[in-house]
């Protein structure tokens, strides 16, 4: 059926290229097709980006004529009113003779599913529709549709919170525990709490959920809890990217990693680890030292034992960046799992 509908315009709109087009969406409706289903099959047949929007009930989908789901508002396009809603094609240039009918039967075939799916979400608590938002496996339609009952819009600019030692006391938006994690969608001009380590997402519309959260939990790895609470994905640069490719093993083969180890097994260990962890979140020793509770006096010796054992100085630019990366990779493979 691909570009059935502009090889049929490039003819005519006869009565038999409409019973065509016809007999395509009854198609999809005896198959009781999924509502991204029909929007993508259309937008397939027109060769145009399609739309349904139904504000009442939170749906809202939009396709490209690959399939592909568009996160965005649409331009001007032709529309038909459809239950509480519309549908709409994105012709660019001169509407197509069979324009009108295509999409009077994908309001009809939309108004037949939305009556199927209506009642799917009722029931479901915010923790449930939270993990709906922001699961990759949910289809568009239900992720609206929980955005929707969450106080969102598909379009909304949201930020995903991955939290460590969740629930939050106070979240900035609803939240639901995710596996270890909790999960907080919150908007984009929200505070991010402090004195939790969080991973901060990336501001997406509320649409692409999945992708915030999955750059969340990648930013929740290099927290340090105590020193570095929240981290956020767009400040990792390319080490978000890399840290999402690198393996366990590949980690513990690095040998500033494996003196960071040899230095956490010695006694005071951690707290060494912690004055290292301090020494590259700030920009000074005295400014270290408050950051872990010490007195700056005590953090000089220790500063010397641990550059010992690292074999490089940390108060040099390049000592300070080969400290912070090695950090926060011994960080990430502690915390895979």
């Amino acid at each position: 059926m691909r570009g059935l509908l502009l090889r049929l315009s490039a003819l005519d709109s006869d009565a038999a290229s409409a019973v065509r087009v016809i007999s395509f969406f009854d198609v999809l409706v005896a198959q009781h097709v999924g509502l991204e289903r029909l929007v993508a099959s259309t937008a397939q047949l027109a060769e145009c980006p399609a739309g349904l929007s139904v504000p009442e009930t939170g749906v809202w989908l939009r396709m490209d004529a690959n399939g592909t789901s568009l996160a965005a508002a649409p331009p001007p396009a032709l529309s038909r009113e459809v239950d509480g809603g519309r549908v709409w094609l994105e012709r660019g240039g001169d509407p197509l003779p069979l324009d009108e009918i295509v999409l009077e039967r994908f309001a009809i075939a939309a108004a037949v599913l939305l009556g199927e799916t209506r009642a799917k979400l009722s029931g479901l608590d915010d923790p449930a529709l939270v993990e709906l938002a922001i699961s990759a496996s949910a289809g568009d339609a239900e992720r609206s549709r929980a955005l929707h009952l969450l106080g969102f819009s598909p379009l909304t600019p949201i930020r995903v919170l991955a939290v460590l030692d969740g629930p939050l006391p106070d979240p900035p938006g609803p939240q639901a525990a995710i596996g270890s994690l909790h999960a907080v969608l919150s908007p984009a001009d929200a505070t991010v709490p402090t004195g939790h380590p969080i991973g901060v997402g990336p501001v997406q519309p509320a649409m692409r959920a999945p992708q915030s959260w999955r750059a969340a939990t990648v930013a929740a790895r290099f927290t340090a809890p105590g020193v570095i609470d929240s981290i956020e994905w767009d400040d990792l640069g390319a080490l978000g990217p890399i840290a999402q490719q690198l393996h366990t093993s590949d980690i513990r083969a690095i040998p500033d990693v494996q003196a960071l180890d040899r230095l956490a097994a010695e006694p005071g260990g951690q707290d060494t680890l912690d004055v290292l962890t301090a020494v590259v979140a700030t920009d000074s020793v005295r400014k270290a030292a408050a950051l872990v509770h010490r007195h700056h006096s005590s953090i000089a010796p220790r500063l010397a034992r641990a550059e010992s054992g690292l074999g490089f100085a940390v108060d040099t630019p390049i000592g300070r960046f080969r400290l912070a990366l090695a950090l926060s990779l011994r960080r990430l493979r502690d915390s895979a799992g």
